[in-house]
């Protein structure tokens, strides 16, 4: 994070240098391809591709890897859950029933295995761009180019508050915790059973709620003070013009999605191998 407020970090890559429109467009065209398709095959791809473009912003390992570490946790928690609530699905899919374990009446199928991979590879294949979105663009010029494609003022000044604002959260989250630590509240493993430090991590979301709804009162109150919102249109202290690589970047992507409709119609829904 930088003195933007965001999760912006200012580095010297040509990830930085697009639009933050045609970035954003980037992110719309590559939830849709992803989307397209149930193909493990597809899905690795996008992750190496994904993998390399983040890669080549330059952004530092130690600037993602609470977020990284989140996403992936949570992708772990939600492929527990379809193996556990879905035992037949993947074998619907694949046409075929292939029994790994049986425990009680819950039978593991090799078919319900590969299918919860291939989901769980096909959210991880959102994480690269997303990340590169919400690290490369600066707030202010993206609400800037999100002006200049039509988007009305307003919408575009609440997303660029909005992306200031996942920092403050983060940042008042630990300092909740730190200031129930110092009031011997457990957090950490081994310092209590585990029920009781979820518990001790569901108290913070009362503070928390209540310091953002002080903190959005304080931001409405000073964008009424001055005249947010009375005109019908605004200019921007921060517009860069578009350039010949943000062009270049649009028609990639509408090639991208182009190949990725001509593929869907080519290949069949669900990909398994075995």
């Amino acid at each position: 994070m930088n003195n933007t407020g965001s999760l912006y970090i200012d580095k010297p890559s040509f990830l930085h240098k697009l639009d933050g429109g045609v970035k954003l467009i980037w992110v719309l065209i590559w939830s849709i391809f992803t989307f397209l398709f149930m193909d493990l095959r597809i899905f690795l791809g996008l992750i190496i591709i994904g993998s390399v473009l983040l890669y080549l912003s330059k952004i530092e390992w130690r600037s993602i890897r609470t977020l990284v570490g989140f996403i992936l946790a949570f992708t772990v928690f939600n492929s527990i859950l379809l193996l556990v609530l879905t035992p037949n699905h993947g074998a619907q899919l694949a046409g075929s029933t292939t029994p790994l374990l049986k425990i009680g009446f819950y039978t593991l199928t090799l078919e319900n295995l590969f299918y919860v991979l291939t989901i769980s590879c096909k959210y991880i294949a959102l994480l690269p761009i997303t990340l590169i979105f919400l690290f490369t663009t600066h707030p202010s010029k993206f609400a800037s180019s999100l002006n200049r494609i039509g988007v009305p003022y307003k919408v575009a000044y609440t997303v660029s508050i909005a992306l200031r604002y996942v920092p403050d959260i983060q940042r008042e989250v630990k300092h909740i915790i730190m200031a129930q630590e110092a009031r011997g509240v457990a957090f950490k493993k081994g310092d209590a059973p585990l029920g009781k430090i979820l518990k001790n991590y569901v108290t913070v979301l009362i503070p928390l709620v209540l310091g953002s709804l002080d903190r959005i009162e304080v931001v409405s109150n000073a964008m009424d003070l001055r005249g947010f919102g009375k005109a019908k249109t605004r200019t921007w202290y921060v517009r860069e013009p578009i350039t010949t690589n943000d062009k270049i970047a649009l028609v990639v992507g509408i090639l991208f999605l182009v190949g990725g409709l001509i593929l869907k119609g080519q290949i069949a829904y669900f990909w398994y191998p075995f």
